[in-house]
């Protein structure tokens, strides 16, 4: 197990260009990871050069870059929509590659969950955008992290597989042999109304990539208080990210699954909403869970 750092108290002032990707690269020197996630929306361009700037900046920092987060949509009505997307993920493998190696993740989703849309008919425009992508993981050396998501900041709908029983039947038209495995987020599990523990048993062997992260209810608030009528949460004020650790998680049962199986990949927070101080205790927290279910700690910077 290797442990990332994702900076999500900074994702808008990166996108937004507030601060440089390159600053925040420079700013995670303090941080005890040993990589660091990057988002799709952090990057200027697409040009070789620039990527390969990044991936030195990254590099000479002492990290590695373990997954590129990405955010297609492959639902969308529109063929042509559905077509653009595609092609956007593909070139997103090819930047994922540039900038973390051979073996990198890149993060994929389904697509939102249009209020038109047919279940059985997301399933088949879903099934066949991966199965293009997946030739061009397999090109560039990519793995495939889908994610049991709720949503990208900057969509309308949620998920289109954000509850477990759609994220399982898409992994299940996911034929053997494919690049493609589980990028897990136990903290969306809770967001879509679902069991974090029940769908990681249900995936454990198929899991290529983690995000710690947690919540806490304010107040007294419960879950029950805020289910929708189809059960899910939502991004609601009431349910906050927190240090990871301290919220909703099972994070001993999570990692004693996760060792159970193997599990070798990189686990990264996706905390800190507070600053630098709250991604330190995130992270120190992921170095107790390694030391207690993974044996010996590897080294910073080893990207292995």
């Amino acid at each position: 197990m290797k442990i990332a750092a994702f900076p999500k108290c900074y994702l808008e002032d990166i996108t937004e260009g507030r601060m440089s990707l390159f600053e925040w690269i420079d700013m995670a020197k303090a941080l005890e990871a040993e990589g660091l996630e990057l988002y799709e929306g952090f990057l200027e361009s697409h040009d070789e050069t620039y990527l390969g700037e990044v991936a030195a900046a990254v590099a000479e920092a002492g990290f590695a870059m373990p997954m590129l987060c990405c955010s297609p949509d492959f639902t969308q009505s529109d063929p042509e929509a559905r077509r653009t997307a595609v092609e956007r993920e593909i070139a997103m493998i090819r930047a994922a590659r540039i900038l973390g190696g051979p073996g990198v993740v890149c993060r994929v989703l389904t697509g939102q969950r249009y209020p038109e849309l047919e279940l059985e008919q997301g399933l088949d425009w879903v099934e066949a955008a991966l199965r293009e992508v997946a030739v061009a993981a397999k090109d560039h050396e990519v793995v495939l992290g889908l994610e049991n998501h709720y949503k990208d900041g900057y969509w309308r709908y949620p998920e289109f597989a954000q509850k477990q029983e759609v994220f399982l039947r898409v992994l299940d038209r996911i034929p053997p042999g494919e690049p493609i495995g589980v990028q897990y987020d136990p903290s969306n599990a809770i967001v879509a109304g679902d069991d974090p523990i029940e769908l990681l048993r249900a995936v454990a062997h198929r899991v290529v990539s983690m995000h710690a992260s947690d919540r806490y209810l304010v107040g007294n608030t419960t879950l029950e208080d805020l289910r929708s009528s189809d059960g899910t949460l939502g991004y609601s004020p009431d349910l906050r990210h927190g240090v990871t650790g301290r919220g909703l998680n099972d994070y001993p049962t999570i990692f004693e699954i996760l060792a159970g199986v193997g599990y070798q990949g990189w686990v990264s927070i996706e905390d800190g909403m507070n600053g630098m101080g709250e991604m330190q205790e995130s992270l120190s927290f992921l170095h107790q869970m390694r030391s207690r279910y993974f044996g010996a700690p590897g080294q910073h910077g080893a990207g292995s």
